[in-house]
């Protein structure tokens, strides 16, 4: 593991309620992700793993722990970031079991309204959107409607527009869950070579058994606590 980090976690615990009602839904959680890594975040349901995604995604917060993005320390038992909004839209990607495309603008302005919202100016959002949208070979697709998009493509788009504000760390919650084999693992491909292009630290939470065997590291979340497991790492080198 280098000692550069696209995210850091240290100690994160989250507890719902208080005294006997009390519910500790993370316990200790421990994970460290390398810009242009991507691992696997496993375990059952109920065990966590919702509720440290949205930790991560600054969605809900932690009841104590450390957590750091790139070399920013956004939260240390409580929030070092004043604009918790701008921290979601500047430096963490979310990709979703569903693509959440807006259904009335295009592919490339659907990729582009982030870096718009950032303050980038139109030209550059859309100069950034085709660039990733050619990477992602559906540069071609570019002026469709998201209605005109095979699932697949969907979710490149999707993909595209979780690497647009160049965020050092992507969150992807199932994204290969509705997709077939030949698909899901097509998915898996492109976020490692997007991790590696781009140097994003890339967290991929699955019970998708088929792509299993593609993570060199795997975390898996039981009863709260993270335990890392060594994978498989097949296929991408």
């Amino acid at each position: 593991m280098a000692d550069s980090y696209g995210i850091r976690i240290e100690g994160v615990r989250k507890r719902y309620g208080e005294g006997d009602t009390a519910v500790d839904a993370l316990r200790h959680v421990d994970m460290q992700v390398a810009p242009g890594e991507v691992v696997g975040l496993i375990g059952p349901s109920g065990s966590g793993k919702s509720t440290l995604l949205k930790c991560l995604g600054a969605v809900i917060e932690p009841t104590a722990g450390r957590m750091i993005l790139g070399e920013q320390v956004i939260y240390d038992d409580g929030w070092k970031i004043p604009d918790l909004r701008a921290l979601r839209r500047d430096k963490i990607g979310f990709v979703f079991q569903a693509p959440y495309l807006i259904p009335f603008l295009d592919v490339t302005d659907n990729v582009a309204l982030l870096p718009m919202l950032a303050g980038h100016s139109n030209a550059e959002s859309r100069k950034r959107a085709l660039e990733l949208l050619q990477a992602l070979d559906v540069g071609h697709r570019a002026k469709a409607m998201p209605s005109q998009l095979s699932g697949g493509e969907q979710q490149r788009v999707s993909i595209a527009r979780a690497l647009v504000n160049r965020p050092p760390v992507i969150l992807a919650d199932e994204p290969t869950a509705p997709l077939d084999s030949e698909r899901a693992l097509a998915v898996i491909r492109i976020l490692n070579q997007m991790a590696s292009q781009y140097e994003t630290a890339i967290i991929v939470v699955t019970h998708d058994e088929k792509i299993l065997p593609t993570f060199k590291r795997i975390y898996h979340i039981r009863d709260g606590k993270t335990h890392e497991e060594v994978g498989e790492g097949r296929g991408f080198d």
